[in-house]
């Protein structure tokens, strides 16, 4: 069983980045900190990436701290996914459990891990796919081992590579595909002055 995370160490996404921001104008406005303070903080909020990092610019400011830099709750140990000739999708700021368990038949499952809630350093995805398919959207930093997947008139899709800073979560996907398909990528970036495009399709401000 995996060791909980510090949630300290715990990476942040551009939303709560972006909350952070606004918690800084509200915190001009009740005279708690000058412009020139304001303008350090943002920019150190903006290239925050840990949520250590992120709550250090509200640590001084009574009553603003960012509630999504508080530790959270323990993640779920377990949960268990059933499609059957359905779509099935997880996605913005879901709880990951330790073990998760997909079993889709004939139908899509699409789980996005990109701004999900992760307390742990491994997640254990178990598959048992029979004529469907999965697709797996992973968080930059992450990793993935697929060694334990088993292909039986399957298909499998991994085009992760290993992150340039690694330090994130550690998936490990294991089970069997029968005549279905399981794709695994990261999402991709691109800049447009000042805001950021994601693909799959989500816009932010630039860091």
């Amino acid at each position: 069983m995996s060791e909980p995370v510090d949630p300290r160490t715990l990476r942040v996404s551009d939303a709560e980045r972006e909350h952070v921001v606004a918690v800084l104008q509200k915190a001009i406005g009740q005279g708690l900190i000058t412009l020139d303070e304001f303008t350090t903080r943002t920019d150190t909020a903006l290239a925050a990436k840990t949520r250590s990092e992120l709550n250090a610019v509200l640590i001084d400011l009574p009553g603003l701290v960012h509630p999504e830099t508080q530790p959270a709750a323990t993640a779920k140990p377990r949960l268990e996914l059933r499609n059957t000739m359905s779509k099935l999708r997880r996605s913005g700021r879901w709880a990951v459990p330790r073990e998760l368990i997909v079993r889709n038949k004939m139908g899509s499952c699409d789980l996005d891990f990109s701004d999900a809630d992760i307390q742990t350093r491994e997640v254990d995805v178990e598959l048992d796919i029979t004529a469907g398919s999965v697709r797996i959207l992973l968080p930059q930093h992450a990793t993935v081992d697929t060694d334990d997947v088993q292909l039986a008139a399957g298909s499998l899709h991994n085009k992760i590579s290993r992150p340039q800073e690694p330090g994130g979560p550690h998936f490990r996907i294991r089970g069997i595909v029968r005549a279905g398909s399981v794709k695994i990528k990261r999402p991709t970036y691109l800049r447009l002055g000042s805001l950021v495009i994601r693909f799959p399709w989500k816009v932010s401000t630039d860091r």
